[in-house]
C-alpha cells in the first residue's frame, strides 16, 4: 500500500477531518503538553475544570508513559477509537514530551492515526520530525495574516527565549505559520486550520485568511466561535452568533473545505465528538492535578442517566428546529426494541429576556426539566447550555431536519 493509500484510509477514520466518520469514529486527546509559548487573549489554560468544554481544559496531565497506559485501557472499552491527538493544554510543539509520547505511541498502537494541534509558531523545524514519527494531521490554530490583525488578538509571543509583543511578536508567528503549513503540505500531510471568529476584530478578515490558508496548502479551515473566558482580555467580549459565523463559513466555502461539525474539545477529549467521556477516564495518571484524590478508572461513577431516553428542542413536533436556550418545548422519546417512541412534551417558559446570573439559572433549570435523558437533539447550542449538559454527563447532538430523522441518525 502507497503512502497515499494509507493517508486516504486513515482520512476515511478521522472524526475531525472527515465529517461522515465522525458519526462512527471516536478520538482520544493526551494531555501531555502543558507549556506554551504564545499567550493568546483568550485562551486561560486551566488543568482543573472537569466541566468545562473548551480546548486548553483538563482534568490532569499526564506523563508520555502514563499516556500510553491510558490509550491502551481506552482502546479496550472504545472499540471505535481511531484518532489519538496531541492538543495540549499548552501547545505540544513546545513539550518534549510530545515526541516521547508520539515514538511510544507509533510502537505500540500502529493501528491508530496520530494528530498533532499546534499555533505553528515552531512547526518549520519540527515538521519532518513529527512526519517521521507518524503523525500525518496537523492542525494549526492560525486566527491573522495580517500583523496588525494579530497583534489584536495575541498577547506576546516567545521564540528561543526571547519575548516579542505587538505586531513584531504577531508577524513572527504569521511568518513561522505559514512556513510551517508549507512544509507539511510538501511532506504529504493533511493540514486542518483553526480559526478563532473574533467579533469586532478578525470576522471581515477571516476570508483574507482562508484564501492564503489554501495557498500554503491547507486541506480543510474549521471557523470557531470565540469562547469569552474568565480571566482573559476577551473575557467581556461576545461571541458571534451562530447566524453569523453560518454565514462566514458560507462565504469561505467558495474559497475553501470547511469544516462545520466542531465541538470544540478539551485537551483530554475521549469519545465521539457528540458524547465526551473524557470523565469516565479522569484521573487515570500520577496526581498532576487539582481535582482531587486520584481514583481507579475502573472505580468511576458516573451521573445516572437513561440512554435510551431522548429530549428533542422543536417547536411544533414535527422538525429539530429550536435552539437548547431559546426551546419552548422539548419531545421526549424513549426506546423500545430498536425503535424511538413518544413519551411526553415538556414545555419550557421563554417568555421573558435573562441575562449574566440569571441566564445560566434559567439554563441550569432546563436542564433539570428533562430529568433523566441522556441525549439532547437540538438545532444549535451555546458554550454555556453546552457546558452545563456535559456537566451532568448529558449528551448533545445537533441537527437540522425533521424529527424522525433525527431519531433514526442516533
Amino acid at each position: 500500500m502507497t503512502a497515499e493509500d494509507k493517508l486516504r484510509d486513515a482520512l476515511e477514520s478521522h472524526p475531525c477531518y472527515n465529517e461522515k466518520a465522525h458519526r462512527e469514529f471516536a478520538r482520544m486527546h493526551l494531555p501531555i503538553a502543558p507549556r506554551c509559548n504564545i499567550q493568546c487573549n483568550y485562551c486561560n489554560r486551566k488543568y482543573d475544570c472537569s466541566n468545562e468544554s473548551r480546548p486548553g481544559v483538563t482534568s490532569e496531565v499526564l506523563t508520555p508513559q502514563e499516556a500510553a497506559e491510558k490509550v491502551a485501557y481506552v482502546k479496550e472499552r472504545i472499540p471505535n477509537l481511531s484518532v489519538i491527538g496531541i492538543a495540549g493544554p499548552g501547545d505540544p510543539l513546545a513539550n518534549e514530551e510530545t515526541f516521547e509520547t508520539l515514538a511510544i505511541l507509533k510502537d505500540r498502537f500502529p493501528d491508530l492515526t496520530l494528530c498533532v494541534s499546534t499555533n505553528g509558531l515552531k512547526l518549520p523545524e519540527n515538521a519532518q520530525k513529527l512526519y517521521d514519527l507518524g503523525v500525518r494531521f496537523i492542525t494549526v490554530t492560525m486566527n491573522a495574516c495580517d500583523p496588525k490583525i494579530g497583534a489584536k488578538i495575541y498577547s506576546h509571543v516567545i521564540l528561543d527565549g526571547k519575548r516579542y509583543d505587538g505586531e513584531e511578536g504577531a508577524k513572527i508567528l504569521e511568518d513561522r505559520q505559514s512556513e510551517g503549513i508549507r512544509k507539511c503540505a510538501e511532506l504529504g500531510m493533511l493540514v486542518k486550520i483553526n480559526i478563532v471568529m473574533v467579533p469586532g476584530i478578525n470576522t471581515d478578515h477571516i476570508p483574507t485568511l482562508v484564501k492564503a490558508v489554501k495557498k500554503y496548502g491547507a486541506y480543510i479551515v474549521n471557523i470557531l466561535p470565540l469562547i469569552p473566558v474568565e480571566g482573559t482580555k476577551f473575557e467581556n467580549m461576545r461571541a458571534p452568533t451562530a447566524e453569523e459565523r453560518k454565514e462566514l463559513m458560507d462565504n469561505c466555502s467558495l474559497d475553501a473545505k470547511i469544516m462545520r461539525h466542531c465541538r470544540q474539545c478539551r485537551a483530554d477529549a475521549i469519545g465521539m465528538l457528540d458524547n465526551d467521556r473524557s470523565g469516565e477516564f479522569a484521573h487515570f495518571g500520577s496526581c498532576r492535578t487539582a481535582c482531587g484524590p486520584i481514583a481507579d478508572p475502573a472505580s468511576m461513577v458516573t451521573i445516572d442517566r437513561d440512554a435510551d431516553k431522548v429530549a428533542v428542542a422543536t417547536s411544533d413536533g414535527i422538525s429539530v428546529d429550536s435552539g437548547f436556550g431559546n426551546s419552548k418545548r422539548f419531545d421526549v422519546y424513549v426506546k423500545k426494541n430498536d425503535e424511538y417512541a413518544f413519551s411526553k412534551t415538556i414545555f419550557i417558559n421563554t417568555d421573558f429576556q435573562v441575562s449574566g446570573r440569571d441566564h445560566r439559572s434559567h439554563l441550569q433549570s432546563v436542564v433539570e426539566r428533562l430529568e433523566d435523558c441522556g441525549t439532547v437533539i437540538v438545532g444549535e447550542i451555546g458554550p454555556l447550555p453546552e457546558k452545563l449538559l456535559r456537566s451532568e454527563k448529558v449528551s448533545v447532538s445537533i441537527f437540522n431536519g425533521k424529527v424522525e430523522d433525527a431519531l433514526m441518525a442516533l
